[in-house]
């Protein structure tokens, strides 16, 4: 397949700084925008998806009259994370936790 270009972009002189500021070693300004055009795509793409599969489920829900409590759904993915292996720190409940795994 022939290689395509991605329009010229104009920016302040402030954002390229910001840019070729934290670019790695041997890292391209091109290798970077290009890098954060293809997370950009697959961010949307996902997303999208998520909000296509909630919006399938709220239609079920509406048909079937079967709704799943928060306290229920967030039990039943303690219980996958256990039998896992991967227990977080703190058991899910209403509150967000980020927790890193390595």
């Amino acid at each position: 397949m022939k290689a395509a270009s991605l329009p010229s972009l104009r920016v302040d002189p402030e954002l390229r700084a910001a840019a070729e500021d934290v670019l790695e070693e041997g890292e391209t300004l091109s290798a970077f925008v290009e890098s954060a055009v293809k997370r950009q795509i697959n961010f949307r793409r996902t997303r999208a998806e998520f909000i296509t599969r909630g919006l399938a489920s709220l239609e079920e829900a509406k048909q079937t009259g079967i709704y799943y409590g928060a306290g229920e759904v967030l039990g039943e993915l303690n219980d996958m994370r256990k039998s896992a292996g991967k227990v977080a720190p703190r058991e899910l409940s209403g509150q967000v936790y980020r927790t890193v795994e390595k």
